[in-house]
């Protein structure tokens, strides 16, 4: 039985081309060039952050992320950056009578930019507001002190197949993979994902029959 539904941002509410490409623009690449290498890393199954260190050797993320604020080109997260199902999505859990959360490897500001979104949750955390991140158990420790009857009953949704799925199945959650961006596309039938995650997903439409199933008392 699932009563609660948390799900992972980058890649599975949100489109992260615009801040992709923005990162581009930072170090002063062509965004093909960018997209290209990030996928290159991406298909090693590693940090996407090192991305960085291909055109600019010691990258600072953190140092380089406030001066893009200082320069007034910092992260900017906006309903045009949603994926279209999100909305009706996360709203047809809720009226399921699930508990929806929204828990990612984000910025405490990209925390502050969702909330100011309105999305129709019950909860919402990232790592920077934390201080723990994806993959580690510390971080899905923190997640189950938020949803409302624990681990077992809740489902993870996300695109990322070690950071969300097997991550989250480690620690005891069920776990979604969501076939979008460049890690659900590429490990959407990687057998490590398939064995690992409940259900593979084309949609957020999709999981309120699937769950209706496992949440409905008067089912079978």
């Amino acid at each position: 039985m699932v009563t609660a539904v948390v799900f992972d941002v980058g890649e599975t509410l949100l489109d992260d081309s615009r801040e992709w490409g923005a990162w581009a623009d930072w170090v002063g690449v062509p965004r093909h060039t960018f997209s290209t290498v990030l996928g290159a890393v991406t298909a090693a199954g590693r940090d996407n952050a090192e991305t960085f260190q291909y055109f600019k050797p010691g990258f600072d993320l953190a140092r380089e992320r406030q001066l893009r604020e200082e320069a007034g080109l910092g992260e900017r997260i906006e309903d045009s950056d949603l994926y279209p199902d999100v909305r009706p999505g996360l709203a047809a859990l809720r009226d399921r009578g699930l508990w929806v959360g929204i828990a990612g490897n984000q910025t405490a500001r990209a925390a502050a930019l969702l909330r100011g979104l309105g999305l129709p949750v019950d909860g919402l955390a990232t790592s920077g507001e934390w201080g723990v991140a994806k993959p580690s158990l510390e971080f899905f420790t923190r997640v189950a002190e938020i949803v409302p009857d624990g681990p077992a009953q809740t489902l993870y949704v996300g695109d990322h197949r070690d950071n969300d799925v097997v991550a989250a199945k480690a620690a005891g959650f069920k776990a979604a993979l969501i076939k979008r961006g460049p890690w659900g596309y590429l490990w959407a039938d990687d057998p490590l994902a398939r064995r690992e995650a409940d259900w593979v997903i084309d949609s957020l439409l999709d999981l309120p029959d699937l769950l209706c199933q496992r949440t409905d008392p008067t089912d079978g």
